[in-house]
């Protein structure tokens, strides 16, 4: 009888904690669909930012910070002459760290019909080489994605030749991987003083703010950050906005192939 009244006691523990993981899987599964739900019925009238003249080509990035994003609704929304056809989305950070958003706006962007691109936020106090290992390990690049982007703006009081090295290992590491340059992504002024002349053939995402029609930068660009408080249907929070210095043509032969 002890043992018959173990076993019933075991099963019943089982069986809770398997209603228990059911129960959390609905909670946080309900929980993302209603995020969805709000977020589908955001309107707004306007993107809520200058938007630069003389641009054709119009994106957008996102990461966590988002939240829960209805890519329909993102992708449907114009005005006037600008409709959004790129994200960058936020993958990895450091060593180990994934966005916590990042594989379901992976997935999503691309369903929607935009053009997505993946970014990893750089840590200079850490290898170049092992972070680049933790962004392969997440993203897998298709054909018509954007490059690779290594996003890098502190300094975390790392002395300049150690970034630069470091930065160059990232680089070289996912550029051989995915057989495509990776693009950068910086301010001006962190460009200016640590990734400036060694850094200067890889094509450049900048941000620059409070800019009428162009980043003030000495070199070549490909995008350009021009705001940071847009306001997009669909996304519950701002937005970073972003153009291409480039036609259409000059876009698709950016992408993987």
């Amino acid at each position: 009888m002890p043992r018959k009244d173990s076993h019933k006691r075991i099963w019943k523990i089982v069986f809770a904690l398997l209603l228990v993981s059911i129960l959390v899987l609905l909670y946080y599964t309900g929980y993302d669909w209603w995020l969805e739900r709000k977020a589908e019925f955001v309107h707004y009238p306007e993107f809520g930012v200058d938007i630069p003249e003389n641009y054709t080509i119009h994106g957008i990035d996102v990461s966590k910070y988002q939240s829960i994003i209805n890519w329909n609704s993102v992708k449907e929304m114009r005005v006037g002459d600008v409709q959004l056809e790129f994200v960058f989305i936020k993958a990895t950070e450091g060593l180990d760290d994934e966005d916590d958003y990042f594989s379901r706006n992976w997935r999503r962007a691309k369903s929607a019909g935009l053009t997505r691109g993946a970014y990893h936020y750089f840590l200079p106090t850490k290898s170049g080489r092992e972070q680049a290992e933790n962004f392969i390990n997440s993203v897998e690049l298709k054909s018509g994605d954007l490059p690779p982007v290594l996003d890098v703006e502190q300094s975390y009081a790392v002395p300049r030749d150690m970034i630069r090295d470091r930065v160059m290992d990232w680089l070289q590491t996912v550029q051989a991987y995915y057989g495509i340059m990776p693009i950068i992504y910086t301010n001006v002024e962190f460009y200016k003083q640590y990734l400036k002349d060694d850094f200067d053939r890889y094509p450049l995402w900048i941000s620059h703010y409070l800019q009428k029609q162009r980043p003030r930068i000495y070199r070549d660009w490909s995008f350009w950050q021009h705001s940071e408080g847009g306001r997009v249907n669909g996304i519950l929070k701002p937005v970073d906005f972003n153009v291409f210095n480039g036609d259409s043509t000059e876009f698709r032969k950016m992408l993987m192939n």
